[in-house]
């Protein structure tokens, strides 16, 4: 939604993601997500790339409390809110919550942030240390630094790769148990995971958020079992913005050497500003026809009033800016008209919809008998021309 201005004879306020599409991977925190975009004025199609099996119902982490009840750590790293208060939650209905939280008051209970730390007091706990920034890696140098040789640590897992951790405690002499709090799977319905992939490969989405390792890993596997992995990877280095939360949910994607954009926090908000500032920086404004036109995902703004332009449209106007004020032929823009067959007359019917879109039918030129050209201003005229 566009703020309104008090002002009827001046344009909307136009906000930063107003015209852009952004897919939404996420299983967890989704709607959080799609609001926090939405408000920002951005459409968002959403595609859970993962589900996250019940706790109570996780036979995998039943048999991990138990083997630490029967035999207790010396160290227990907490490394997110949900997922510790999942596990006490899931404790106590298996019956072992009371014992669960009297081993854990008994050992060295490390928090990886301030959200854990939260949930650790909210069970009645203390933890012994937390890092201030927020790192894995911070917590490995203080816990190498007291020595782990003969010590039983205990981490939470938390469906995130932990490259390098465990393998550094073990290679200090330390026994290393994984307590899986929560599992990713695959979702039950894959039909928006696939409609999602569609839509990557034709550059109908203007970015995609990742803020799990495991949901980008599940929709690279995706594209790859339908067999358009280098579709997507090339869409993804070109036209597509891959959007991680951090450095780890990035992984996988930077395995196939696709370049990702990461926020200095690694949290929702900072992920969605920094969308905010990259989506409308890559439009290059174009001066046509005395007017300031920048073409976005599915809306183009006109002198900074939004327009909202149909996807035949769309396809006609990123074909005739590609090359500002330079002929297009009526023939090339028919092979990007969607569904348009043979016939040059349906260019000349989504033309006539694009320039009523547009407000301004002048910012299009016709010229006889050869095709149409963006009526670009005269000063302009070099910046834009073709190299050659």
């Amino acid at each position: 939604m566009q703020a309104q201005s008090q002002n009827p004879e001046q344009p909307q306020e136009v906000l930063p993601l107003a015209g852009f599409t952004v897919g939404v991977t996420a299983a967890r925190r989704a709607d959080e997500l799609a609001a926090l975009l939405e408000r920002r004025g951005a459409a968002v199609l959403r595609a859970p790339a993962l589900r996250i099996v019940p706790l109570p119902d996780d036979a995998e982490l039943l048999a991990a409390t138990k083997r630490l009840l029967d035999q207790s750590p010396d160290v227990v790293i907490a490394t997110t809110a949900i997922g510790f208060r999942g596990w006490i939650e899931a404790a106590d209905g298996w019956g072992l919550g009371e014992a669960l939280l009297e081993q854990l008051r008994g050992v060295e209970l490390l928090a990886r942030g301030p959200k854990v730390r939260g949930s650790i007091r909210a069970a009645g706990l203390r933890e012994a240390w937390s890092p201030a920034s927020e790192s894995m890696a911070e917590v490995l140098d203080r816990l190498l630094e007291e020595g782990v040789e003969g010590r039983r640590v205990a981490i939470q897992l938390h469906g995130e790769p932990l490259p390098g951790f465990i393998e550094a405690l073990r290679e200090a002499g330390a026994e290393v148990v994984g307590v899986p709090v929560y599992r990713w799977m695959p979702p039950e319905d894959i039909a928006p995971v696939d409609r999602m992939l569609d839509t990557i490969v034709a550059r109908g989405l203007d970015a995609v958020s990742f803020t799990s390792a495991p949901a980008a890993a599940s929709l690279l596997d995706r594209a790859q079992r339908r067999g358009m992995l280098g579709e997507v990877l090339d869409a993804f280095r070109h036209h597509v913005l891959p959007a991680c939360v951090g450095p780890v949910t990035a992984l996988p994607l930077q395995a196939h050497d696709v370049p990702t954009f990461q926020p200095e926090r690694f949290r929702l908000g900072p992920l969605v500003q920094l969308l905010c500032c990259e989506l409308p920086g890559r439009v290059r404004p174009l001066p046509i026809a005395g007017h300031r036109v920048e073409i976005r995902g599915h809306a183009v703004l006109v002198d900074g009033d939004l327009r909202a332009v149909p996807p035949a449209g769309m396809a006609l106007l990123r074909a005739l800016a590609r090359r500002p004020g330079w002929v297009v032929p009526r023939a090339d823009l028919l092979r990007v008209l969607p569904g348009a067959g043979r016939d040059e007359h349906a260019v000349e019917t989504a033309m006539t919809r694009l320039r009523t879109a547009l407000g301004a039918p002048k910012l299009i030129h016709t010229v006889v008998k050869r095709g149409y050209r963006l009526a670009l201003d005269p000063s302009a005229d070099a910046k834009y021309a073709p190299s050659a």
